[in-house]
């Protein structure tokens, strides 16, 4: 079967990069088509991939139109990397809830910044859903947007679209946690299980045997550097740069107290206990999103990586010599996923999916982040053990937000919208979670049709 895939949100440039990368380094005839809303940044992802199929003298149609409906009919898989408002209304999840002293380091899965992300991405994705299943319904469909428990969620229960949720976060962690054991990735086993961005790592094995006891010696080498935090979070590579610290001090002290490791790490993983970091210094005694994994230099970072992919799309110059080598990303397993499936290989990956039991501990409707075969059948969740009451506890209130966040969303309910900020622990007030939701709701009204429509 000849793959056509189809790419909806392609102005993310570094994803379509990553993509097309992976395409022809495969060698096969695939057909792309690249869709997005902005007319601007398709033509950037379209001149991007035009150029790179061309340097590789790749065989394989190339599509690109503003209207996704155009391109669907004929899809085998359908990938979507969208973020509706882009960066600048990424801005305003966390500039506005900086006024309330609320600091966010990322913004995009939980704290008010994930809940007011949720309520834009989530109408948006219904409706792509919508049109895979009257256009491409045996189509393959992933979804790489944040919030993902929520926006999976959201389409399954408006839709029953069988959206598979996927994010580079565990995969990510397991090479970090190799490397921490001082060996050969392919001697560590894992099992990690939770709510994407934090997924906790409940099995750690090197050569069959149990590796959480040479972790725990490690959390207690690390965590005696506290004391020396001046550069705790300084560089990390969402902000364009080289990581140069990795202490991850709150998540080492998750593994002592939980017996478990978390990822993503602490960029995201202090997102997930917000009363745990109240205000500005709480950190360690630095600011989460100033001066730890600040927040600007992760939005200027996009807007930095975005101008070079538009000048090297539009260019008449050749491709930077460099520019085929591999490069991590979100990108990174969605083609092998695809080929696993296609060939009934059978490989496992991280993915995000219903749980229908396979955690017995949470409910069954929950999208869980966790290990999935892909073969002939699609991707499908491994059984796992019940978890850990604590860590359980650590999801089982999430979960219940992601309902909460997922009826606002859907029902155009400000009440409910209410209710998330309040479940989510970050504000520490009922006023503060009013005044904070109409806020946010007037920042992004163009972006919020029905809660406009409600208020009327």
């Amino acid at each position: 079967m000849r793959e056509k895939l189809v790419l909806i949100g392609a102005g993310s440039a570094s994803f379509t990069r990553g993509l097309v990368s992976d395409i022809v380094r495969l060698g096969e005839g695939v057909d792309l088509a690249l869709v997005d809303t902005s007319a601007d940044a398709l033509a950037v992802a379209e001149g991007l991939a035009k150029k790179m199929i061309e340097a590789k003298g790749a065989s394989g149609r190339l599509q690109a139109s503003t209207d996704r409906r155009d391109v669907l009919p004929g899809a085998t898989a359908v990938i979507c990397t969208v973020g509706v408002g882009g960066r600048r209304a990424w801005e305003q999840d966390v500039f506005i809830p900086r006024k309330y002293g609320i600091y966010q380091p990322v913004g995009d899965s939980v704290m008010p910044g994930g809940t007011s992300r949720a309520l834009r991405m989530i109408p948006a994705m219904v409706d792509i859903a919508k049109d895979v299943l009257d256009l491409a319904p045996d189509a393959l469909f992933f979804n790489y947007g944040n919030p993902m428990p929520p926006v999976c969620r959201a389409i399954r229960k408006a839709t029953g679209a069988n959206v598979v949720g996927l994010c580079h976060g565990v995969f990510h962690v397991g090479d970090w946690l190799a490397s921490v054991l001082g060996v050969q990735r392919k001697r560590l086993r894992y099992t990690a299980v939770g709510v994407n961005h934090l997924t906790w790592f409940v099995e750690v094995r090197v050569d069959g045997q149990d590796a959480l006891p040479r972790l725990q010696q490690v959390a207690a080498q690390e965590l005696a550097k506290l004391s020396h935090t001046e550069a705790l979070g300084a560089h990390f590579p969402e902000a364009g740069e080289a990581a140069g610290d990795d202490l991850n001090p709150f998540s080492w002290q998750l593994l002592q107290r939980f017996n478990a490791y978390p990822a993503c790490r602490d960029r995201h993983v202090t997102e997930f206990f917000p009363w745990l970091f109240p205000g500005k210094v709480s950190y360690y005694g630095r600011t989460l999103g100033v001066d730890s994994y600040s927040f600007e230099r992760t939005i200027a970072g996009g807007d930095r990586g975005f101008a070079e992919m538009r000048e090297i799309a539009l260019s008449k110059d050749p491709l930077p010599a460099d520019y085929f080598d591999r490069t991590s990303g979100e990108h990174e397993q969605v083609i092998d996923i695809i080929d696993s499936i296609r060939t009934d290989a059978g490989r496992v990956y991280s993915a995000n999916l219903r749980n229908r039991g396979y955690v017995p501990n949470l409910p069954r409707d929950a999208i869980l982040e966790g290990p999935a075969v892909a073969d002939a059948g699609g991707l499908r969740p491994i059984a796992q053990p019940a978890l850990p009451s604590g860590i359980a506890g650590t999801l089982a209130t999430r979960l219940a937000w992601v309902e909460t966040v997922v009826e606002a969303a859907l029902e155009g309910s400000r009440q409910k919208f209410v209710q998330a900020l309040i479940l989510d622990g970050a504000v520490t007030s009922i006023d503060m979670a009013e005044e904070l939701a109409d806020e946010l709701l007037a920042a992004h009204a163009e972006h919020l049709p029905l809660f406009k429509r409600k208020a009327t």
